[in-house]
């Protein structure tokens, strides 16, 4: 019979034996264990990259969380650093510079080519272009719209043009006004985008004759000739379809995807939606950068018919040709009316 210290032996050996044949596998399925975390610790203190993996990834089994909802138990997101150096990077940047050109691009034109005058002295006889209804519409929609676009280039562009001027203390309280203005105004601005739409599209749609105002460019280069046009010209249409209708959707569903986070949409949509947003305003402002100038200074009186909603005949004819036409007519459904009294302001300059 072997002793007790022969017994010992063996069960020494059998113990070495199942630490030799199982600690490679249970090292393997560790990852290097606690040993090489301990180990790192020495030679890199506080480098806890495996620790953060598990963090950034967001479906780690112990990570969780008593609040229930989405993303709740994800505590870093990836995403998010690519969707700052988007934001500061290609948008900033190419949509500051977009904007910066545009107007350059205008201002050259102005100085160059100055406003498009009338060919003839008005009459003083004036036609109704935009009705009450019309120019309400209108207003809401664009003075929203600049608001939305003041403070929108202010949240994207202050911290690098306005920050260095006024300092943290004015710029922190001009950037709160401008989130609470873009937050506030965005959805007058939707509904002002859904009158708009509903209010001008029978004016705005395309007809055979805007082709030629496409190729002689409305006139506003070379001679600078009369282009006659419809209610609207083809400049005005594509404004209409691709600025407001186009760019004001895209805008107005990305920013109520943003303003409303109250559909279970997580961070990553929202960021998406972030940039669209941002993309789409750029190029919003930039073309309307184009609308207001040939609504103000641009075209001569043009400003005054959306202001009042008179234009004179000789304004009509040299503009809106076809339109003018329909409206001495009398064709049913077309919008304006010709009032035969004149101006007084207009006969005693013109001495009519």
């Amino acid at each position: 019979m072997p002793g007790q210290s022969d017994v010992r032996v063996w069960l020494r050996l059998v113990l070495l034996s199942c630490v030799m044949l199982f600690a490679p596998l249970a090292w393997s399925a560790d990852g290097g264990g606690a040993k090489e975390q301990a180990q790192r610790q020495q030679d890199q203190p506080l480098n806890n990259a495996p620790v953060w993996r598990d963090v950034r990834g967001g479906d780690h089994p112990y990570q969780t969380t008593q609040v229930r909802g989405v993303e709740t138990n994800v505590l870093v997101q990836s995403e998010g650093e690519i969707w700052r150096q988007i934001r500061n990077g290609p948008i900033t940047i190419y949509g500051g510079w977009l904007l910066v050109i545009v107007a350059a691009l205008i201002g050259l034109y102005y100085w160059r080519m100055g406003p498009l005058t009338l060919h003839k002295r008005p009459t003083g006889r004036l036609v109704e272009r935009f009705s009450g209804w019309e120019r309400t519409v209108h207003w809401l929609t664009a003075i929203s719209f600049l608001v939305l676009a003041a403070s929108g280039l202010v949240i994207l562009f202050g911290k690098y043009v306005l920050l260095p001027v006024f300092g943290y203390t004015l710029f922190s309280w001009l950037a709160v006004l401008c989130k609470n203005l873009h937050n506030f105004l965005g959805p007058v601005f939707a509904v002002g985008t859904v009158l708009m739409f509903f209010t001008f599209v029978r004016d705005n749609l395309p007809k055979a004759y805007d082709w030629v105002w496409v190729i002689k460019l409305g006139g506003f280069f070379g001679a600078r000739e009369h282009v006659p046009s419809g209610r609207f010209n083809a400049g005005e249409k594509s404004w209409f379809w691709i600025g407001v209708t186009l760019l004001g959707i895209v805008s107005v569903v990305t920013g109520f995807i943003m303003l409303f986070p109250n559909f279970e949409q997580g961070r990553g949509l929202m960021q998406l939606a972030n940039v669209i947003h941002a993309v789409s305003a750029m190029l919003f402002i930039a073309m309307a950068l184009g609308h207001i100038y040939v609504g103000t200074i641009g075209v001569e009186k043009a400003y005054e018919t959306m202001r009042t909603g008179m234009a004179d005949e000789i304004w009509a004819q040299e503009h809106h040709e076809y339109w003018y036409k329909e409206v001495v007519k009398g064709r049913p459904g077309a919008a304006g009316t010709l009032s035969a009294a004149r101006a007084g302001a207009m006969k005693e300059g013109w001495k009519l």
